[in-house]
């Protein structure tokens, strides 16, 4: 089925432990991605198949594979631990893609490595299930992030707050390169070892660099780009990681770990759901600012290959990180233009107010407690002269009334290619998804698979949210959001 490579374990020796998958007693496949099989060209895959439950479970090691658990330090919010590493994964090697891309293939709840830590190495269905849905729900929304290729049911129990069934993720990933793997070499002081490291994740990632010579610095800033994109993105789409430590910052720019993830209702930048951040660290309105903090530690990491001069490293370096600001509201900027229906780049705005428009907006929804989901796709009804599902998410009628007669004017400014009205609203609707993965849809589907064994409610959230912009109405129960109380209380998990 694969055909592997294992640069990482071949050419980063001593940055990973070789190790086996635990084997279980009864491989059961609960999810199979044949989308992203396909992608893999990874051929027909028969998922009645016996032998794809034990392969996709570990009891079978494909051929060409050579497992390894990953080393990587971090630092978890904010204390750093230099060495932390995959106590619960796998990585099996990597795939070319039908496009020419490199692949990581890894497990996730595959038993305990050296780096485990205390802990069981395992993992339960219900949380690789929301792996799966919630990284198809980003993939569909545009969002980088890392996929998931399978998920088996292992038939035995993990012990967490109560019995939970087991079960094994297969993650895909353009690599499982992290900021915390530059500090789990910095940290030791081998410098050859990352000038190996730096020169191995730029081929992986950024190739162009390879002969440059102030590519350290270059790297540093390909990052920085790709992360401003990235949580551009999630904040555009009201996604709240939960869990932004170092070493879960890809330095591919992809979203990886779906933990205490989940997704603003009420639009609140306070907004938290992970029951582990108890000062709200990483709430909703800080990921930028925390994605600035993690480059400055990758920045660190990075110094002595910046420059020589420990002065000058520093100010190149500093150059970088205090420009991350202003790229990522440069791409937030872009992505918003784009959700209220006006061109994305600074030459249609030169007295900028369309950041004005934005705020007064966002505050707006915020005052009301506003769906933000539902605000921003009901403003595509509204470009059309449909105000009604508008005015009843936002209870100050004046004020949106003043708000929507600002935003029509901008409009009309960019109307010199007389776009309809109706044009106008179906170019928004293909940014303003309709459907996330509501917080209490995705419980509902997790308890059924869980609990039950009754897989049809995640296949039909699945279904709806690889779907996310569709008008459908058999999937209007997807776009409807919890209640309040529900909401207030809701609370995510890391499933360790």
């Amino acid at each position: 089925m694969f055909h592997f490579d294992n640069t990482y374990a071949r050419e980063l020796s001593g940055l990973g432990v070789p190790w086996k998958p635990a084997v279980v007693p009864q491989p059961r496949l609960l999810f199979f991605n044949h989308e992203l099989a396909a992608e893999l060209q990874l051929g027909a895959v028969d998922v009645r198949d016996p032998d794809v439950a034990n392969l996709f479970a570990g009891n079978a090691v494909p051929d060409g594979s050579e497992p390894i658990a990953q080393a990587y330090a971090g630092h978890q919010f904010g204390g750093f631990s230099p060495q932390l590493g995959d106590g619960r994964a796998l990585l099996l090697g990597e795939v070319m893609d039908r496009f020419g891309r490199r692949r990581d293939i890894a497990f996730k709840g595959s038993g305990r490595t050296p780096f485990a830590r205390g802990g069981d190495g395992k993992a339960a269905v219900g949380p690789m299930l929301r792996e799966v849905l919630v990284g198809e729900a980003m993939h569909a929304l545009g969002v980088p992030t890392t996929r998931a290729l399978a998920v088996v049911a292992t038939g035995e129990a993990v012990v967490r707050e109560r019995m939970l069934p087991g079960a094994v993720l297969t993650r895909v990933a353009a690599s499982h390169l992290r900021v915390g793997t530059f500090q789990f070499v910095a940290v030791r002081g081998a410098i050859d070892r990352l000038r190996e490291l730096l020169d191995y994740a730029i081929a992986r990632h950024d190739p162009e660099l390879s002969d440059r010579p102030d590519r350290a610095l270059a790297f540093l800033q390909a990052v920085a780009s790709r992360q401003a994109e990235l949580v551009a993105r999630w904040m555009n789409v009201g996604f709240i990681h939960g869990v932004m430590n170092t070493d879960n910052m890809t330095v591919s720019g992809e979203t990886i770990d779906y933990g205490p993830c989940a997704f603003l209702e009420g639009y609140d930048p306070a907004t938290v759901f992970s029951s582990i951040d108890h000062g709200g660290r990483y709430a909703y309105g800080n990921q930028p600012a925390i994605a600035r903090w993690n480059l400055a530690r990758l920045a660190e990491t990075l110094l002595p290959l910046i420059h020589d001069d420990p002065d000058t490293a520093v100010a190149r370096a500093v150059d970088v990180i205090d420009g991350f600001p202003a790229e990522f509201q440069r791409r937030l900027l872009a992505g918003q233009r784009a959700k209220l229906g006006l061109p994305a780049d600074d030459a249609h705005d030169p007295a900028g107010a369309d950041a004005g428009l934005v705020d007064a907006w966002l505050e707006m929804l915020r005052d009301a407690g506003a769906d933000f989901t539902l605000a921003w796709r009901h403003l595509a009804d509204a470009a059309e002269g449909d105000e009604a599902a508008l005015r009843g998410l936002v209870g100050d009628q004046d004020r949106l009334a003043a708000w929507i007669a600002r935003w029509r004017a901008r409009c009309r400014d960019e109307d010199a290619d007389e776009m309809s009205l109706t044009a106008r609203a179906a170019r928004m609707r293909r940014v303003n998804p309709r459907i996330i993965p509501r917080n209490h849809r995705v419980e509902e589907a997790l308890a059924a698979a869980s609990d039950d064994g009754d897989m049809a409610p995640f296949e039909r959230l699945l279904a709806a949210l690889r779907s996310p912009y569709d008008e459908s109405q058999g999937l209007a129960i997807y776009a409807e959001p919890a209640s309040p109380a529900v909401t207030a209380g809701y609370r995510t998990f890391c499933g360790t």
